[in-house]
């Protein structure tokens, strides 16, 4: 009986002294963020929802102030609130925050090696750098991709306006013709709204985004042995799998068809600093990293834009006086005889402001893609070390009630001065800022004010009859986007 006492108490000391160590590990120095007590193993997992994971930083905000601490099980955070805030935390310290957090689930998935997920360093830098210049040379934020994306607003008018007036959900043809500006440039051509494979794939990546915002890939840190365990939770794998063949058979029929002579894409350009570098042992050009970077431009180039458009189109059916605003411009400026030209966006200053106030109110990105500091840093007076996660909430900003008049409602005023010109907002940074923000910014930009503004253009939008009013809140999946809802349309 005395040994299972010795024992027991053995074991109590233990457990104190683990505690206590524990609790020496994470208080809190005078000059470190403050936050709530982490809890051991798991943090302050208690303390978050991962359902809106960006309202409980936003709640957390006004408890702990602009800086504060958060533990996700073993990782350490620090979420960055307010405009002055996320300037410091990303622009002028920008090389001191652009590393990334490790993510194993992407990691497990292969995913890891492109732009979006890598590591800050050498790597990163030399495929950020290849991609721009790319993507610069087949005409982004030139004439020769804004013809592309005007001939793809003209097959997305054809799609809507085959619906006859019948209520529709516009998520897959806004997706298809997002995806097709994007394909021309990785892949050289576009798919057809009707191709089985390339709906399957759009559908695999609505999966994926679905399966991702679930509550079992948190654990993923703290067990990453999950990944490798039979169960439901690898569907995830299956679906990104499944989506990565997708892309490898387009990558080998390159192959087959490769020409040096000839430069068809992106691929093709891949293609020859590959083989400029096929001595280089130190080189990251190789279909592992292409692989990679294509999946990172596809998702990009696909789901932010779409998603944004839908937003738009939510706004509309909620604002007819905006909508009717907006047609009026459109008729005055451009008519009706020809698609709108990206030259057009700065003689309509309301639609260039509404298509701003979409992008402030959708707030499609709430916490951009987690940051982690790449050397010891100071923010606003707290220390930070180096390795650890960096949260900028994007909402804080999009969001504040010092920096815009009505945060919470759609006011496309927010980017319209005293004469109605458009207004440029500094606190406007709906593709992040510093050194990690978004690739594919000025593609986007194009992307949404001529796709809108061809589908104002061409038909008037409402809520379909018997149904109630969408909901205007959002859904939260890794992104913010719309609820599932329905179209009617007439053409104008």
């Amino acid at each position: 009986m005395q040994s299972v006492w010795n024992s027991a108490l053995l074991g109590l000391a233990i457990t104190i002294l683990a505690l206590v160590a524990y609790w020496i590990k994470n208080r809190r120095r005078a000059n470190n963020p403050p936050g709530p007590f982490p809890l051991p193993l798991v943090g302050n997992i208690f303390n978050v929802d991962f359902n809106n994971f960006p309202e409980s930083l936003s709640k957390l905000r006004t408890q702990y102030g602009d800086v504060f601490s958060l533990n996700i099980f073993f990782e350490n955070a620090v979420v960055i609130n307010g405009y002055d805030a996320v300037k410091e935390a990303l622009v002028t310290k920008s090389e001191d925050t652009s590393d990334r957090p490790s993510i194993p689930m992407f990691d497990h998935a292969g995913l890891s090696n492109g732009i979006a997920f890598s590591r800050y360093g050498q790597h990163w830098k030399a495929q950020r750098r290849f991609a721009l210049y790319t993507l610069r040379n087949f005409g982004m934020g030139k004439k020769t991709i804004e013809e592309r994306v005007r001939e793809e607003a003209g097959y997305l008018c054809s799609a809507f306006q085959d619906q006859e007036g019948h209520p529709f959900d516009p998520y897959m043809v806004l997706n298809n013709a997002v995806s097709n500006v994007i394909c021309s440039i990785i892949f050289g051509d576009r798919f057809d709204y009707t191709d089985a494979s390339f709906q399957r794939m759009l559908h695999l990546l609505r999966e994926s985004f679905e399966l991702e915002s679930k509550p079992i890939t948190q654990f993923y840190k703290l067990f990453p042995w999950l990944m490798k365990v039979p169960g439901p939770h690898q569907k995830l794998f299956q679906v990104v799998r499944t989506y990565l063949d997708f892309l490898e058979d387009i990558i080998q029929k390159h192959r087959e068809t490769w020409d040096p002579s000839i430069r068809r894409d992106f691929i093709d350009v891949f293609f020859e600093e590959m083989e400029k570098n096929n001595e280089n042992p130190n080189s990251t050009f190789n279909e592992k990293t292409l692989l990679s970077i294509i999946a990172d431009l596809f998702v990009a180039g696909t789901d932010t834009t779409s998603n944004t458009l839908r937003w738009s189109l939510l706004m509309m059916l909620h604002h007819p006086h905006i909508q009717e605003k907006v047609y009026k411009e459109i008729d005055l400026v451009i008519g009706r005889d020809r698609l709108p030209t990206i030259e057009d966006q700065s003689n309509m200053p309301y639609t260039n402001a509404v298509i701003h106030e979409v992008q402030r109110y959708g707030n499609i990105l709430p916490m951009a893609l987690f940051h982690m500091t790449y050397r010891d840093i100071n923010i606003r007076g707290f220390e930070i070390p180096k390795g650890t996660t960096i949260i900028p909430n994007l909402t804080s900003v999009l969001k504040d009630g010092t920096i815009w008049k009505k945060p919470h409602q759609f006011y496309p005023e927010h980017f319209l001065d005293s004469d109605g010109k458009f207004m440029k907002r500094e606190a406007f940074i709906p593709f992040s800022a510093g050194r990690r923000i978004c690739v594919g910014e000025q593609l986007a930009r194009m992307d949404l004010f001529i796709f809108f503004t061809s589908l104002l253009q061409r038909f008037e939008f409402r809520i379909p009859d018997k149904q109630p009013p969408p909901r205007q809140d959002p859904l939260f999946m890794f992104n913010f986007s719309p609820y599932p809802f329905q179209i009617c349309l007439q053409v104008r």
